[in-house]
Formats: C-alpha cells, structure tokens, sequence
C-alpha cells in the first residue's frame, strides 16, 4: 500500500498471491468439485489464490506461471542459530504449521530486491496455516508500530523494509513476535485495484457514511470499483480508529474481493476470471525457496479450509504517541505476547475468543 500522511491522498493495499504448477503426471488428482471446494476455502487469504489455480486447472498453469516473479536471496543473511525455533503444535498435525510474512508496497520497479527504491512497507501481516491445514490466522502488524529494529535501534516497523528490505523486515518481525517466518510475499497495490475492476467491482459494508478524496461512501452497502476501492482502503483520516481502521477495511476488503473472485459468476465467466489472474500473478513477488512444486503441494493440503475457519486479527495495542516527530503506535506487549506464543504452539484459532479486541469486526468503520 503506497504510503501517504498528507490528509486526503489515497494509501494502497496489500496482500498476496502467489501460483505454481507442475506436469499433470506427478501431481495430486482431484475432482472438480474437490479443487472448487479447496479454491473457496481460501476466501481472504491471498496468498495461495493463484497457486489451487495453476494446481487444479491445468491448461491455465503456463499462463499464470510466468507472471510470478521470485526475490532472491531473502533468508540467506539471517543468523539461523538466532532465530526462533519452527512452532510446535499442542496437538500432533499430520503437516507443519506455515508461516508467510505478507507485504504490500506500492511498486515493484525493484521487486528482485524485495523493496521498492526508498520505499516502506505499509502493510505488513503474519499469515499461518495450522498444521491441520483446515484453520488459518491472517494478523496485521501496524506499520507506524514502535519497535527495536536490530542494527537501527527503535522506529516505527516499516522503517525495517526502507533499511534493509525483506532480510531486515523478517528478522524485526521474528524478534517482536518469536514467530518463525517461512516464506515472504509482496503485492503491488496496482494490481488490487486491477483485480477490482477486472471483478466487476466488490461489494462491502460501511458502519457510518465516510468521504475521501472525490468518493463518500454511505452507511450500507458499496460496489466499489477499482479507483474507489483505492480511496476507501487509503483513508485514515476521518475514521475514529485512524490506522486501525485502515487495515481493519484491508482485511475486509480482502474478504469481499476473494469471495467475489471465487464466486459462481466469476468461475462461469472465463474472460473475467482470466482477466483477475492475469492481474494478480502479475503484481506479486514471492521468496525464491518456494518451489513450484512446493507450493502446489501446500495448496493442494489446504483444499479443506473454509471461510468460516479464516480468522483475522490486528496486533494488540496500548495507544498512540510522540517519538519526536513521528506519530506512533505502542503495541501491548503483554496480550501481544499471549497472542504470540498461540502462534509458536500453533493454536491461535483455538485461542481466538481471547482476542476479541483485535479481531476483525463483521462492519468495520
């Protein structure tokens, strides 16, 4: 999400997609009906959209494939005898947990290195797939939050992807939370947007009627096209909850445009569905350790998640303050800390009626 302080100017986005096949002949078959259930379960989580595509629907794997671009090099820097150790399931899961570090930036002119030139990260979420591979927790970390960063001492984290990129972004993050991270991804917010438009719009609810920029978006429901969706994920100012609410509408938003995506209109409509692919794939940037065999083998074990077990979720916070110049937000780390350590042994869904607080409403502001 391109990054803007000025009031009035539109922040983008982010999330993540990422897409792989391999020969039909030494791949998991499935049914139709099996692939459309696994494409469904994946609702908000885009990250493995592209990916339960190009691993059920053969013909479109080459199309998507080359679309997909790879950052080199991401966790070859980090001192693995100082990183937190894989988490450790409270009950044995026939697969690992997966944890993903989901970026969004607002270009990708530099997309090899991870970073756009002088560029932050403006969303910044921990997405992990339980070892059961039928529950998943999306949590979004606020980019203004104050944190040591190794090497830089304190700043607001996404100062962590202007120092260092990727390699930097990862090691804060392992360091606040203890989370082991296994995979990065980054998204283009142009691409959202694209996606939005190549959807025929996406549909959300709005508790109380908001304005920004040219656009006001009344209390109800809102088919927003892609230039709205731009303008009603960038505001912060005129919302009680300033950036809390902003990425409280990221995570709702993704919601809406991936069941929209994963809707019956848009799997009978081959020019639109084509067309939000194409987009998608083409906006996203993943870690070079995954294979594409990998990653066909991840999505294919996460053909039973459902919407229903798709839980969201900010960091906890105390508030908000003043290091100099800079508005910041001070994260709790006592309830953070109960949040993380669900998140080592794997049973944040098990643990979510904890965290209320931070989860996200059904009508965000």
């Amino acid at each position: 999400m391109s990054t803007d302080d000025g009031a009035g100017e539109p922040d983008a986005t982010a999330g993540a997609a990422v897409e792989a096949g391999r020969h039909r002949d030494d791949a998991p078959r499935a049914g139709s009906g099996g692939v459309r259930r696994a494409l469904a379960g994946l609702g908000v989580l885009v990250l493995v959209l592209a990916v339960l595509i190009g691993g059920g629907v053969w013909f479109l794997t080459d199309r998507y494939a080359g679309n997909i671009d790879r950052i080199a090099d991401v966790f070859d820097d980090l001192d693995e005898n100082s990183r937190p150790a894989a988490p450790t399931p409270e009950q044995a899961t026939a697969e690992d947990p997966v944890t993903f570090l989901l970026v969004g930036s607002d270009t990708r002119e530099t997309s090899d290195e991870g970073v756009a030139e002088g560029g932050r990260s403006d969303a910044i979420m921990i997405a992990r797939f339980a070892g059961d591979r039928r529950h998943a927790q999306l949590v979004s970390i606020p980019r203004d939050s104050w944190v040591d960063i190794p090497g830089h001492g304190r700043n607001k984290i996404n100062a962590a992807y202007a120092f260092g990129g990727p390699t930097l972004l990862i090691q804060t993050v392992e360091q606040l939370t203890g989370v082991r991270i296994d995979h990065y991804v980054t998204i283009d917010f142009q691409g959202i947007i694209q996606v939005t438009d190549d959807l025929g719009g996406v549909d959300v609810v709005v508790a109380s009627e908001t304005s920004n920029g040219p656009y006001t978006f009344p209390a109800g429901v809102n088919h927003l096209d892609g230039d709205q969706a731009r303008w009603y994920l960038g505001q912060r100012y005129g919302l009680e909850g300033g950036d809390f609410d902003r990425v409280r509408r990221q995570q709702q938003f993704l919601k809406a445009m991936f069941t929209q995506l994963f809707s019956s209109d848009t799997f009978t409509n081959p020019s639109r569905l084509d067309g939000a692919l194409r987009a998608v794939t083409g906006n996203v940037a993943v870690d070079d350790s995954l294979s594409n065999t990998d990653l066909l083998s991840m999505a294919y074990s996460l053909r039973d998640l459902r919407p229903e077990n798709v839980q969201s979720f900010t960091a906890p916070v105390l508030g908000t303050g003043q290091e100099g110049a800079a508005s910041v937000v001070y994260l709790d780390t006592v309830t953070g800390e109960r949040m993380w350590s669900y998140l080592r042994s794997d049973s944040l869904g098990a643990n979510a009626a904890e965290f209320d607080d931070e989860a996200l409403p059904d009508v965000p502001r």
